[in-house]
């Protein structure tokens, strides 16, 4: 259904990009989502999610090139996946890492444990 669907896309000019499967019955089907769009100058679909990270993520204390970076809680990796300023309490949005169970996270949160991802690469004895 994909290769079919960004065959049409090309055809006419746009991109194809699978979004997910949810609703799975294996008895019935399943729901199946896509996002077609005109192309980015590197022939990638818009993402109007990073878009809107990007306009709003120095309002909450992070960089726009944060979006889809990858941090711990100790426990579990997650990757951040937008923001949405409607929550004001918990504004960010990321998935966990191993199934891409959304999560909602403060700004600070983030902040400080993107943060901590960074490693002190300083030689010893400085």
């Amino acid at each position: 259904m994909l290769q079919a669907c960004q065959d049409v896309a090309a055809r006419n000019g746009l991109v194809v990009e699978a979004k997910e499967i949810s609703g799975v019955d294996l008895r019935w089907g399943f729901d199946l989502g896509f996002r077609v769009s005109i192309p980015l100058p590197d022939g990638s679909a818009l993402d109007p999610e990073r878009l809107r990270f990007e306009a709003l993520a120095a309002a909450f204390g992070l960089s726009p090139a944060d979006f889809g970076r990858q941090f711990s809680t100790g426990r579990d990796t997650f990757r951040i996946t937008g923001i949405d300023p409607r929550r004001p309490k918990y504004p960010i949005s990321a998935e966990r890492i191993p199934d891409g169970q959304g999560y909602k996270f403060t700004a600070e949160q983030v902040a400080l444990l993107l943060q901590k991802e960074v490693k002190d690469v300083t030689p010893k004895g400085r």
